[in-house]
């Protein structure tokens, strides 16, 4: 529920964005509804990454330093608080609209960024090795079910809106003007993303510290076999020994020469495979908005009012999120542990490459055949997530090593929104005129990021059906007897007995 709240947070803004300029960037003198300048769209729509990108590297520290439950909750209320203010956004004048707006999704964006390395590290540190890649890309799959949501939720509230004020379709008045039936919706729906937050709250407090970090980090082994013996209702001993030897067998630092011989070519691909993917992620998300009336999803702008547009590009988002997203990230969660992180990488990778790459040469042909453009541009939406979106979320939890995992875990999600920003502020510039030649160079970029993508999956390896330790290499060398296990029936962890 905590990532299902960070992935609506994120996103929702897509639904809103046009309506923004339609209220606030409306001149009667040009006869056009109005429109947001490329550099405010791209801060509003950008600002929230920015934030995201700074509250993974402090909170994925902080959740080293000072554990995963700490930390966790400070996140939830930053994003409930935040999400409420901006819906509040005020001013007097457009301009301080949406400079507080811009102020709040900044913060917000923050405390989400937080909960991405938390949740990831939570979920692979509780979860055997037969379905932890499962388990964790399950959670991730609360980012499609986001989206559907996101769509669900501006459709169902423009729709009613429509309905109770029962504006018109078309008229020069209902069309340009501003209406102020738009500006209570754009609010409410930005608004909605706290409740989740304050429901979920609760639960997130009561539970426990993962036993991993309790044990390895803290050393309070004690206090680790309590927690541990409620979570797989079995007792668990103390070994010192042992859990002294571990410890010091893996006692190295994040920048030590240590961490780069074992880990630094990892950590070098999962960073870069992120940061392409989300070029290519965010630029399709947030550009949505400005491809659906070329696919005649929607009306243009000129041809409908503000509340219309919203339930129009609502109902799109729904439509694409419900037939291409959503499965791609189960597909994901059913597939991951039988052909492994590596290969749907590389699937993914490689097919969205040419469904964009195919889009991009044909365009003014899928243009005119639009249920074809429809389908090619879902496909690509689906191998995103049955593919590099899911893994590179799944990878960083498991390939490093317990003392350092959330920080290396919060530079690859970092690398990852560096490259939303590139697609926020770079690759979505060519879009907003909605000009044929801008469009196709814009899919040609993101086709060659893809094949980038692709090539340097090549640095990460198999994470399939290891325990965690076997996998970061913490016990290599305690192998052939020295160390013992926590097991809950199917898991031989290499973890030293709590």
């Amino acid at each position: 529920m905590g990532f299902f709240t960070d992935a609506y947070d994120l996103f929702c803004i897509s639904a809103v964005a046009k309506r923004l300029g339609r209220l606030y960037y409306y001149d009667p003198s040009t006869g056009k509804p109005g429109k947001l300048p490329v550099n405010v769209n791209n801060a509003v729509t950008g600002v929230a990454l920015v934030g995201t990108l700074c509250g993974q590297l402090v909170f994925g520290y902080l959740g080293d330093k000072l554990g995963r439950k700490k930390v966790y909750g400070i996140t939830l209320i930053l994003m409930v608080i935040c999400a409420i203010c901006s819906g509040l956004s005020f001013g007097a004048t457009s301009k301080s609209v949406i400079r507080t707006l811009c102020f709040f999704r900044f913060w917000l964006g923050f405390g989400i960024g937080g909960d991405y390395p938390l949740s990831a590290k939570i979920m692979s540190e509780y979860s055997n090795k037969k379905t932890r890649g499962a388990f964790i890309a399950a959670v991730f799959s609360m980012q499609g079910l986001r989206i559907i949501f996101a769509g669900l939720v501006s459709m169902v509230l423009s729709a009613i809106f429509l309905h109770v004020y029962k504006a018109p379709a078309f008229n020069v008045d209902s069309v340009f003007s501003t209406q102020p039936e738009a500006d209570y919706l754009w609010r409410i729906v930005l608004m909605l993303g706290a409740f989740p937050a304050i429901l979920t709250y609760y639960w997130r407090m009561k539970m426990l510290g993962t036993g991993r970090y309790t044990v390895i980090i803290e050393g309070n082994a004690k206090q680790a076999a309590v927690d541990m013996g409620k979570v797989l209702d079995i007792e668990l001993q103390v070994e010192h020994d042992k859990l002294t030897q571990f410890k010091a067998t893996n006692n190295y630092s994040l920048f030590s020469g240590e961490f780069v011989r074992r880990h630094g070519k990892h950590l070098i691909g999962t960073t870069t495979t992120w940061f392409l993917l989300d070029i290519a992620f965010y630029s399709q998300n947030l550009t949505q908005k400005d491809i659906f009336p070329a696919m005649k999803l929607t009306e243009a702008a000129g041809a409908v009012n503000a509340l219309r547009e919203v339930y129009e590009t609502s109902r799109a988002m729904f439509v694409v999120a419900l037939l291409g997203t959503f499965p791609g990230y189960w597909f994901t969660v059913f597939f991951i542990e039988r052909l492994g992180r590596f290969i749907i990488q590389l699937i993914g990778f490689f097919m969205m490459s040419v469904f964009i790459f195919a889009l991009a040469i044909k365009y003014e042909y899928f243009k005119a055949h639009v249920p074809l453009f429809a389908l090619l541009y879902g496909l690509t939406f689906f191998f995103a997530n049955f593919g590099p979106n899911s893994t590179t979320f799944v990878l960083p939890a498991e390939l490093f090593p317990t003392r350092v995992r959330s920080t290396c875990h919060a530079m690859s999600a970092s690398a990852g929104k560096a490259g939303a920003m590139v697609g926020a502020f770079g690759v979505q510039s060519y879009t907003l005129s909605g000009e044929t030649g801008k469009i196709r160079k814009a899919m040609m970029i993101l086709a060659v990021t893809n094949m980038f993508g692709f090539c340097f999956t090549f640095l990460v390896p198999e994470t399939m059906g290891r325990s965690l330790e076997e996998i970061s290499g913490e016990d290599e060398r305690l192998r052939g007897g020295a160390t013992a296990s926590v097991t809950n029936g199917s898991d031989r962890s290499s973890m030293p007995r709590a």
